[in-house]
Order: C-alpha cells, then structure tokens, then sequence
C-alpha cells in the first residue's frame, strides 16, 4: 500500500526540491533571527523597564484616585452642601493647629536654650 500512494504522487524535479529547501532555510533564517532579537539583553532590559514603568504607572494612578477620594472627605467635612465652610468645624481644628505650632516652638526655643 506504501507503493500505491508514493506512485500517485507526480515525481518532484531537482528545482522543485531545491526551491523547498531554499524556503525551508530562508524561514528557518527568519525564525533563528526573531529569536536572536527576542533574547538580546538589550529587548529583554527593554522589557522589563516597560513592565515596570507600567507598575509604576498603575500604583500612582491608583494613589492619585485614593488621595483624591480623601481630599473629597476631607472637603465635605469642612465645606456644606453649598460650598460655603463650616464654621463649627473650621475653628476648633484652626485653634488646634495654632496650639500644636505654639507647643512646637516653644520646645524648640526651650531646646536651643
């Protein structure tokens, strides 16, 4: 049965042969040099910098929205519905800050003496 179908295939010229090999070796060059590129330290140094740059990219993007969304809170618990400031709140903090740098000096003058 081997016979039969080898005997139905038409007989391959020289050419023919040495044009299948030609191709054969024009994508085996190909691939061998695909492959050369994609091991070179400088593409795969490439690679890595762009991954990282990448994470880079997504952790401040997500910090940003974060402190954003803490700004916002921050905002809503001094500003009203209309955007007009909450005195009630405003004060107490501006009174607190005011008493921490007060603190804060006078341990440092108390220091420097």
């Amino acid at each position: 049965m081997g016979d039969a179908s080898t005997q139905d295939k038409p007989a391959r010229t020289a050419a023919q042969i040495e044009a299948d090999i030609e191709r054969t070796r024009d994508r085996l060059a190909s691939n061998l040099d695909e492959l050369a590129v994609r091991i070179h330290p400088s593409t795969i140094s490439a690679q890595v910098k762009a991954k990282a740059m990448a994470t880079v990219e997504e952790k401040t993007a997500r910090a940003y929205v974060a402190a954003n969304g803490l700004v916002e809170k921050v905002k809503a618990q001094f500003l009203d519905e209309k955007g007009q400031p909450r005195k009630e709140r405003i004060v107490p903090v501006a009174l607190v800050g005011l008493g921490l740098v007060v603190l804060l000096s006078s341990s440092r003058k108390r220091r420097e003496d």
